[in-house]
């Protein structure tokens, strides 16, 4: 049992790594779970996303998500599989993002279990009772959940629709930051403060180092397309199909249009992607002011001219045919899978292309390997000599670096109460830990998976 005025805050995933993000919230009376994401950077399949929830799912009454990143979703269906009825809740961009972001992830998940023998994870009807079960929240509504609880989204400025969720009770609170964005955005608007919880579960992905500077980065890609234009070679960036596409397509436009750049074909590689893309498009009213008044002076944000999109596989494969310089964006970011592999199968073993990694990479990753310096890897089952040149642009992650989840937590110092840094491997969730105790004195911790605290709440 567990006292009327306190509230069990268990770390199921999302600790350690930083994907899998899954929490739950519970007392006598109510179980929430926050976000429940896949982890990334091994095989979809891998034993950890399979195995069973710390938790009978049956007995949640609900699930609050905090953005469409298949790190914080791609577990829902599974969640449904497993006997969930309660309710879901997230902003409706996240939800309208959610649908095809799962769809998407289904069919890499049953591809891939068919080719290890596996009954799949989840399939089309589990996906389709988990939207029969998932309602909105705009930001800034206040919402009574019953059981003396209230809840409240506020903009993480992360990706389209993602938030940071406020849980009230007893005159406390507690905020899951979910991932917090790389402000200011050229597309987004910036992360809201907080500045009266008593508890934050905050992520750390970058939280033991910096990005460059907005400015450093557009400069750098500049710099790299102009050194694949004079060497006549092919630019391949692995991107992430929300956000960080938007994001490199607003800046290449940029380029191409105010003759930054030369106008080399550029592709975007990705089925998934490209039907993305369009939903920012959709849901432009969510842009902040800036990307507002660029738009009333240039109706698409997202293309220039020798743009190129590919939506099938034959298209994707008519790449190769195009004659130097170019440029492929193609997913999966982390180039564990997707269009991405095939072109750096063909690209990565001449000298005169260059890969460019723009996010985060897991330990275990391809990408991993080739931002670390391995020279020979393996591509479905070929091995590859890394001939290419690697370049790297921390600067266009949708992550805060060390600096800015320090100062995101500052405006909170006063009276948080105790800050559980979560969502990033282990050495960056540590120094992350000790900065926030050193510059600012507050009660930060790392906790262990599976681990459970009691707050006053």
């Amino acid at each position: 049992m567990i006292e009327d005025n306190k509230m069990r805050l268990t770390f199921c995933g999302g600790v350690g790594e930083v994907t899998g993000a899954n929490f739950l919230f519970e007392n006598n009376d109510v179980k929430i779970l926050v976000d429940c994401g896949l982890e990334q950077g091994t095989k979809y399949c891998a034993p950890k996303n399979r195995a069973p929830f710390p938790y009978i799912p049956a007995e949640v009454d609900f699930l609050f998500i905090t953005h469409a990143h298949i790190d914080h979703t791609g577990r829902i269906p599974k969640l449904v599989k497993e006997g969930f009825r309660g309710k879901i809740y997230s902003t409706p961009e996240t939800r309208k993002l959610a649908v095809i972001m799962l769809e998407d992830s289904m069919k890499l998940l049953e591809k891939e279990a068919i080719h290890e023998g596996l009954e799949p994870l989840y399939n089309a009807d589990d996906v389709r009772q988990t939207f029969l079960l998932w309602e909105t929240i705009p930001y800034h509504t206040k919402t009574d959940i019953g059981h003396g609880l209230e809840v409240f989204f506020k903009d993480a400025g992360h990706v389209l629709g993602s938030s940071m969720i406020e849980f009230t009770r007893n005159g406390k609170k507690i905020v899951f930051t979910g991932d917090l964005g790389n402000s200011p955005t050229p597309l987004l608007k910036d992360t809201e403060k907080i500045v009266d919880a008593d508890y934050l579960v905050m992520e750390s992905v970058y939280g033991d180092r910096n990005h460059e500077t907005h400015e450093e980065r557009a400069n750098k890609l500049e710099d790299v397309i102009e050194d694949i234009v004079k060497r006549r070679g092919t630019l391949i960036i692995p991107v992430f199909s929300l956000e960080k596409t938007q994001v490199i397509l607003y800046e290449l436009n940029q380029l191409v249009e105010n003759d930054r750049v030369p106008q080399v074909p550029v592709f975007l590689d990705s089925p998934l992607a490209i039907k993305i893309t369009d939903i920012y498009r959709e849901m432009s009213q969510n842009f902040n002011d800036k990307a507002k008044a660029d738009l009333k002076r240039d109706n698409d944000l997202f293309a220039f001219p020798n743009f190129h999109i590919t939506t099938t596989s034959e298209e994707s494969k008519h790449i190769l045919t195009y004659p130097n310089p170019k440029i492929i964006l193609a997913g999966s970011g982390m180039s564990n899978g997707g269009r991405i592999v095939h072109h750096e199968l063909n690209y990565l073993g001449d000298s005169h292309n260059t890969v460019l990694m723009i996010g985060y990479q897991s330990a275990g990753t391809l990408g991993r390997q080739i931002v670390d310096g391995v020279k020979d890897v393996k591509i479905f089952g070929e091995p590859v000599h890394i001939k290419a040149r690697v370049e790297k642009i921390d600067g266009y992650s949708s992550h805060k670096d060390s600096e800015h989840l320090v100062q995101f937590v500052e405006d909170d110092a006063p009276v948080a109460k105790k800050v559980f840094v979560v969502m990033g491997e282990t050495k960056s969730s540590l120094f992350l830990v000790q900065k926030l105790r050193d510059y600012l004195g507050v009660n930060a911790y790392h906790p262990k998976e599976g681990e459970s605290v009691l707050l006053d709440f």
